[in-house]
């Protein structure tokens, strides 16, 4: 392991969070947020689904780790809510074995310690029109389903008293939502990751939450100042950059 320990930040879930470290995606965004205050790992496997994740749950999440997550961000569904094949191959899960997989999903992270927090993600909204035009085999996928899986996440979550972002209705707060959110009708483009962070940030600062996750709030890792730091303007004293608000963090606050 890598010195001085950090919290740990995990991404958990299919190719929304496998993906989100590419084109300015929401993982690469909250990593360069949280640079020297926390480490945000990533977990993402594309075409999963919850029934595939609860499979090796115990091995992603082992309960006898050294060190446990600070904060898991959960999202499977989208795979879930394809319609099933005929052959019973495919990537769906009923909704009420959906919903009991992702609880058990959330009772387990709730248990690996008392600091873990947990925020699941709902199954966002698609552009049904441009996933059809990029992918001849587009499974069916539609946005009725995906929204009936998108309820059945945020009712559980609510159940169990754990963070939930809605997704589904956060993207579609945005007039252009349907051009401007996707990269391929399903998956995030940059400006739905930004919504993404967004609301993430938002859960972050309003958490009651001891100590504080949100980015503003964590302290600096070797933040005290030094003389090898850049030489000030009076050529007498240093600057101390370790802090300094990026223009590009400036929306963040």
């Amino acid at each position: 392991m890598v010195g001085p320990a950090r919290q740990q930040f995990v991404l958990f879930g299919s190719s929304i969070v496998q993906f989100s470290y590419s084109a300015e995606g929401w993982g690469a965004i909250l990593a360069d947020i949280y640079a020297r205050k926390a480490d945000i790992l990533l977990r993402g496997y594309a075409g999963w689904n919850s029934r595939r994740a609860l499979q090796v749950l115990d091995q992603i999440f082992p309960k006898d780790a050294a060190v446990q997550p600070s904060l898991v961000i959960v999202y499977f569904g989208g795979n879930d809510a394809v319609p099933p094949h005929p052959s019973g191959l495919g990537p769906h899960v009923p909704l009420h074995e959906y919903t009991e997989n992702m609880r058990k999903i959330a009772t387990h992270l709730k248990s690996l310690s008392e600091k873990t927090r947990v925020i699941f993600l709902s199954t966002p909204p698609m552009n049904e029109a441009q996933n059809c035009q990029l992918f001849s085999d587009n499974l069916s996928r539609t946005n009725e389903s995906s929204r009936k899986y998108s309820e059945a996440c945020i009712e559980m979550c609510q159940e169990l008293d754990v963070k939930v972002i809605d997704l589904w209705t956060a993207l579609q707060k945005r007039d252009d939502w349907l051009t401007a959110c996707f990269s391929d009708g399903i998956h995030l483009s940059s400006e739905g990751s930004k919504m993404v962070v967004k609301e993430i940030l938002k859960v972050l600062k309003e958490a009651d939450w001891e100590p504080s996750l949100h980015w503003k709030s964590m302290p600096i890792e070797f933040a005290e100042a030094s003389p090898y730091d850049f030489v000030g303007l009076d050529g007498k004293t240093t600057v101390n950059v370790s802090d300094l608000n990026l223009h590009w963090q400036i929306q963040w606050d």
